[in-house]
């Protein structure tokens, strides 16, 4: 009865392994068959551009690698088309336009974007791309805060302190788990992409890739890379204080525009307090005299209170267009997806077109 057991436990980590060994391959013969596009913002990144083209074209000798200079001032885009890379421009100045104009432009079956500074490791790049490849996760992450790596590089104190603020919020805003909200190495899938419309121009675009994804109920992985500072000599673009106000107004518009009804549902409270603060004195003055000496006050009270109710109904209204709102999303995604016309033959094998 023993040797049964054992034998049925060896057949079962067998099965486990034998599965284990075919989702591996899936995974790389996903990766190997996909058209995968690398997409590099670019604003003067001379003195890193030419070893993240090199370094990405190792990993990835099939993908098109694709620099978007933005406004460049040195030779970034010289340096990127001498080391192979297809370069375009972008005029208008902020990341964010860049990305919408590269999502728009680019057509590949798997998007990975990547900073052109130099920061993020190369060999990471298929963990991501397996991800989105299995057809499962629509944006892989690259996750630069687990593993520590990315305080022990950093060392501006309120660039650490923004990011945990923004993850924060976001997570307690859909109820998620995410830990690094703004990070410049993403996976995306070709439905995400040509179905996201971007909106912010500079450096806030990876907050709202993020709150679209998790908005939209798209599929969000991550996993932990290793982050390293920049080389001597690069200089960041990033402004501690302007930049943190942008994120952080990013934050509040989504919040409005995503979840209406708990953002008015709470100014409306507010407003009520403020007009009970006011009011409950002037209601006690009438109890007791059986007259309003403190009209100014007392309409200040009904003002504040006619500005709570409509508040809270304005809040009703907006959640009921945003539920509108996703519900025709969603018929958008499924029309996307019937959009792709799939030719098989005989056997059973289809190629997209």
């Amino acid at each position: 009865m023993l040797a049964v057991g054992y034998f049925w436990l060896d057949a079962r980590r067998s099965a486990y392994g034998g599965e284990r060994r075919l989702l591996e391959q899936q995974l790389l013969n996903s990766e190997t068959s996909a058209r995968v596009a690398v997409l590099i913002p670019c604003y003067n990144e001379s003195q890193t551009i030419a070893k993240v083209i090199r370094d990405f074209r190792a990993q990835l000798p099939s993908a098109e690698i694709y620099v978007y200079d933005n406004n460049s001032a040195d030779d970034t885009a010289r340096i990127a088309a001498d080391s192979g890379a297809v370069v375009k421009h972008e005029f208008r100045q902020g990341k964010g336009n860049v990305v919408r104009r590269m999502f728009r432009d680019i057509e590949a079956d798997v998007y990975l974007m990547v900073d052109g500074d130099d920061t993020y490791p190369a060999e990471a790049c298929h963990s991501l791309i397996q991800l989105v490849g299995s057809g499962v996760v629509d944006m892989a992450v690259g996750d630069r805060i687990s593993d520590g790596s990315y305080s022990r590089e950093i060392h501006r104190a309120f660039h650490g302190f923004g990011n945990k603020l923004v993850k924060s919020m976001i997570n307690l805003m859909f109820r998620s788990k995410l830990s690094d909200i703004m990070s410049g190495y993403r996976c995306f899938s070709r439905r995400f992409v040509k179905t996201m419309p971007v909106m912010s121009p500079g450096f806030e675009i990876e907050t709202e890739m993020t709150l679209h994804a998790l908005d939209k109920r798209f599929y969000v992985k991550e996993t932990p890379i290793e982050y390293r500072d920049r080389p001597e000599g690069s200089v960041s673009k990033l402004s501690t204080y302007s930049d943190g106000l942008k994120v952080i107004r990013t934050i509040f518009m989504m919040f409005k525009n995503f979840r209406p009804l708990a953002f008015f549902s709470l100014a409306g409270l507010l407003l009520f307090v403020l007009g009970l603060m006011t009011g409950v004195p002037v209601i006690i003055e009438y109890a007791h005299h059986r007259f309003i000496y403190r009209v100014p006050m007392a309409i200040l009270s009904t003002g504040i209170m006619i500005l709570s109710a409509l508040s809270f109904v304005s809040g009703l209204i907006l959640d009921t267009v945003v539920k509108q709102h996703r519900c025709l999303y969603e018929l958008a995604l499924s029309n996307y997806a019937g959009s792709v016309v799939v030719a098989g033959d005989k056997n059973g094998r289809g190629e997209v077109s």
